[in-house]
């Protein structure tokens, strides 16, 4: 058996369309734990989106064209990773589907999606991280995104990294897994419906009596924020990946200066 270490792996970070134009913050948070963590990062330029509006709204031909930009820009990395339970949900689960009557990219889409996955369930379930360095003082709450939750099965491996940030208390909050009524395009089709669902989701979060809210996928946190924010409520929101990198300490998301 040969002692020669393994060479570390070269990772592609998926950098989502909200992160690159809301708060690239999170991109930065990503970046600097996947390198903490001994990997060889790149952030390739020939990116899209990922196609999700497009598929949701029925576009199938815009998201298959997209999803083979996507493919073609990622497939020779060893793993791509994104801090976004939605779009790493929509390229492991749906170009697979998108893609297979088509027979020169089934075989490359299935390829890329198996080796997709989420920031923290990247750190968790296949590096095996159980706890990084960061500080946060605070009561927090975790809101559980649907794409990420039901789509990844990402539940506990936030939860596990976040237990470990100094200073941080984390209190649950009453359905932290129902939808905060973001959902895409399902808020422009939907706005009276998607109101009263991110109402119910603030009313839960000022329950738990946090000062914090954390999670996964930015659309649901520009969602919460931004109601937050015309309700004049203090509560301050942070991606999972800022806590976890140390780099929550300035604006929090949706409060004008961000």
């Amino acid at each position: 058996m040969s002692d020669t270490p393994k060479p570390p792996l070269r990772i592609g970070l998926f950098a989502t369309c909200l992160m690159n134009l809301f708060r690239p913050t999170i991109g930065f948070a990503a970046a600097k734990l996947l390198e903490d963590a001994g990997c060889i990062l790149c952030v390739p330029q020939g990116q899209t989106c990922c196609g999700q509006p497009g598929y949701n709204s029925g576009d199938n031909g815009s998201a298959r064209a997209l999803a083979k930009q996507v493919i073609a820009t990622f497939e020779d990395y060893d793993y791509v990773v994104g801090p976004s339970g939605s779009c790493m949900a929509t390229i492991r689960h749906d170009y697979p589907v998108l893609l297979a009557e088509d027979h020169e990219w089934r075989d490359r889409a299935t390829a890329v999606a198996a080796k997709s996955w989420e920031l923290t369930s990247f750190l968790v379930d296949v590096l095996g991280i159980t706890s990084v360095q960061a500080r946060l003082d605070g009561i927090v709450t975790y809101h559980d995104s649907c794409s990420g939750l039901r789509g990844l099965g990402i539940k506990g491996q936030p939860r596990q990294l976040l237990a470990g940030v100094e200073g941080l208390t984390l209190h649950e909050m009453t359905d932290s897994e129902v939808c905060c009524g973001f959902g895409g395009t399902f808020c422009v089709k939907y706005p009276e419906i998607s109101v009263k669902m991110v109402d119910d989701k603030i009313r839960n979060i000022r329950e738990t009596g946090a000062d914090t809210l954390i999670g996964g996928d930015l659309g649901c946190l520009m969602n919460i924020a931004g109601r937050l924010s015309r309700n004049g409520s203090p509560i301050r929101v942070f991606h999972t990946a800022e806590v976890l990198a140390g780099m929550a300490e300035g604006p929090g998301i949706g409060d004008g200066r961000s």
